[in-house]
């Protein structure tokens, strides 16, 4: 597949390029987005380099996996990464530590879930480790229905599948907050742990 630009007037998703190494190795330093994602840790420049050369662009080549890097309206700097796997329909995503909290990511899913529904998805599936408020937040606020904890699908660095919290979204669903997340993924709610 050829990558392709989902945009509205909040934000542009476009495919990263090498331009943007610099902007992933920075932000793949917090250590907030080291422990709930897979990246690689300590994470160098050539982590970024082959992300960009290799991962995304083998993952758009053979369909298995479309990435986008965000971008704000008038500006050039990658502030954050989503990506949709084929294989399972799950989604997955960051944001720099500095836009985080400012509603980009979930306009960002939802873009995505908009493209994929469209291209005939019946739905898309999002998980993250227990504990990871932030990503529970996005996925709460772009409408997904909490349905329940497991392993997770994705195996993390040590290739263990560890606890994580899964959710729905169908493709005529509301695209409402819902009821029935767990309280610890609630801002406020459970032990204290860092929102990315």
């Amino acid at each position: 597949m050829k990558p392709f630009v989902l945009e509205s007037p909040q934000l542009r998703l476009e495919v990263p390029r090498t331009a943007d190494t610099g902007a992933i190795f920075d932000a793949c330093q917090d250590a907030v987005l080291q422990e709930f994602t897979t990246v690689p840790v300590p994470y160098t420049f050539q982590d970024a380099q082959m992300f960009v050369s290799q991962i995304v662009e083998r993952g758009w080549t053979t369909g298995r996996e479309y990435t986008w890097g965000l971008r704000e309206p008038g500006s050039s700097l990658l502030v954050g990464m989503v990506s949709i796997r084929h294989q399972h329909r799950d989604i997955g995503f960051w944001a720099a530590a500095g836009v985080r909290g400012r509603g980009l990511m979930t306009e960002a899913v939802r873009l995505v879930a908009d493209w994929a529904f469209a291209d005939g998805m019946p739905d898309i599936l999002w998980e993250g480790y227990v504990g990871n408020r932030g990503s529970a937040g996005v996925a709460r606020r772009a409408g997904f229905t909490y349905v329940g904890e497991g392993p997770g699908l994705q195996p993390d660095r040590d290739r263990q599948h560890p606890p994580c919290w899964k959710a729905r979204l169908a493709a005529g669903d509301d695209r409402g907050e819902k009821a029935g997340w767990p309280e610890e993924s609630m801002p406020g709610g459970g032990p204290e742990v860092p929102a990315p």
